[in-house]
């Protein structure tokens, strides 16, 4: 089984008549709801309102790939939040990054850019290539795929050089953004994916599904392991010189 952790910080659906009528239950639970079809995922969401931010020591050790979406406030989740998910990421557990989440704390301090873009609200039609079809990520998925209205976002990224870019986004208003990307940090594997904007009804696009789905898989973790510098013996018998 896959662990996965649906985390959101629920505040636009609380604000806004419009999102609350796509997504009633919320983002998270939206996401979670199609992820609970697969039966090698154990799905489990967590709010910014819920006890240490949904993000205590407990919930992420029990968690082997988190899903994170973020957009309005990310001020408002602690820094000492941000630092458990970064370290868990670090010890192996895989992250998934949703939408305005390239602007999230944890997002962030693993990146160790400002992950600024463009963007643009204008409800404009986003094509997405998938420019590695051979990628995990990519299973099952067509050439391209489109979404008939969305959120633009647009060259520059500031993010460091991706392990490897899954899907790049054409905007009617011109603009293209490397929308699917992958990084490894310490264990941890690493996706952002672009779609996801709270006032269109994305998370019930079929291939967004499939994508969200495919990459919980591929981030599932290798391997959990505390990175320290450890002192060790010599494997061999060796002369030890005191310096």
């Amino acid at each position: 089984m896959i662990r996965i952790t649906v985390w959101n910080e629920y505040w636009h659906e609380k604000v806004s008549a419009r999102v609350a009528e796509i997504y009633p239950r919320g983002i998270h639970n939206a996401i979670a709801d199609f992820l609970k079809e697969n039966k090698r995922f154990e799905v489990q969401t967590a709010t910014l309102g819920d006890p240490e931010n949904g993000l205590s020591d407990e919930l992420l050790e029990n968690t082997d790939v988190l899903i994170w979406w973020g957009h309005k406030i990310h001020d408002k989740v602690p820094d000492s939040a941000a630092e458990r998910a970064k370290k868990r990421v670090l010890e192996g557990m895989g992250l998934i990054a949703l939408h305005s989440s390239h602007m999230s704390k944890p997002f962030r301090l693993l990146m160790g850019t400002t992950c600024t873009l463009k963007w643009r609200k204008a409800g404009e039609k986003e094509r997405l290539w998938n420019i590695l079809p051979t990628h995990p990520i990519a299973r099952g998925v067509g050439e391209y795929f489109e979404l008939k209205h969305t959120e633009m976002y647009g060259e520059r990224f500031d993010i460091p050089k991706p392990d490897d870019i899954v899907f790049l986004s054409w905007f009617a208003g011109g603009e293209v953004f490397r929308s699917g990307c992958t990084w490894t940090r310490g264990n941890g594997r690493i996706f952002y994916f672009q779609p996801g904007h709270e006032t269109f009804p994305i998370y019930y696009d079929k291939t967004v599904q499939k994508i969200i789905c495919n990459a919980a898989q591929w981030c599932a973790p290798v391997m959990f392991k505390r990175l320290d510098c450890e002192k060790v013996e010599p494997l061999e018998q060796i002369e030890i010189i005191e310096c």
